[in-house]
């Protein structure tokens, strides 16, 4: 099925629509949850199985998006992250988008026309490195934590982002082992047209840094990669 969709030229939206229109996937409404001192606790717990200390000692990290169309590297402590696609690459300054610098065809281009190109490269950014990232964004400000009873009895993390990013107000319900390693999410964003699509989260690894990064992703018969994935000092 992927070879399938990779020839075809099938994308995600593609592929929801398909889901539809079979039954395959249905529209779930936004589930209510409890908020408070247990959500927090249910967080933290998920932090503390991904080594979240390693994760904030580590400075840096490398990945790449889309089969390796987008390729990344962070520097964490500088807020700097090197971003390439195409013939593009952007030294992005995450605090201070303006002062990024912009080479296109390996010629440096001035503010005003690379601009529109320094604002791609964040939107990529803010996709890709969620992507990579997310559990340990979940007391991120702005953000608000609550439990959500799931079908079978079990505690989910339901992780809504009311600011920052690019599409704030999305949402997303972290399915979690009994140690609180995050499996798989749910998610209600606004740049897809249905709520509760799942998403797992696969192929750990313990980068070398120490902290616990995935490799790939499934959303039903796509499966995104997150490419060579590293972290470290």
């Amino acid at each position: 099925m992927k070879r399938i969709l990779k020839i075809l030229g099938i994308g995600l939206g593609s592929v929801i629509l398909i889901g539809l229109i079979f039954g395959i996937i249905a529209h779930e409404a936004l589930p209510e949850g409890r908020t408070g001192p247990e959500a927090d606790r249910l967080a933290q717990k998920m932090l503390d199985a991904l080594n979240h200390e390693k994760y904030s000692q580590t400075r840096y990290l490398e990945w790449s998006y889309q089969g390796g169309r987008n390729q990344y590297k962070w520097d964490k402590e500088l807020g700097l992250c090197q971003v390439k696609w195409d013939d593009h690459e952007v030294d992005l300054n995450l605090s201070k988008p303006n002062e990024s610098k912009v080479i296109k065809k390996g010629e440096p281009l001035p503010k005003d026309e690379g601009k529109a190109i320094v604002e791609k490269a964040l939107t990529y950014f803010n996709n890709d490195s969620f992507w990579l990232v997310a559990p340990y964004k979940v007391f991120d400000a702005g953000t608000t934590r609550s439990i959500v009873v799931l079908e079978d009895g079990t505690e989910g993390l339901l992780i809504t982002y009311n600011s920052g990013g690019t599409t704030p107000g999305d949402s997303y319900l972290w399915e979690l082992n009994p140690n609180g390693f995050p499996n798989s999410y749910k998610m209600w964003v606004k740049i897809i047209p249905i709520g509760g699509l799942e998403a797992s989260w696969d192929d750990w690894m313990e980068v070398e840094s120490g902290a616990f990064l995935p490799k790939s992703h499934k959303l039903g018969p796509i499966t995104l990669s997150m490419g060579d994935v590293k972290g470290y000092n």
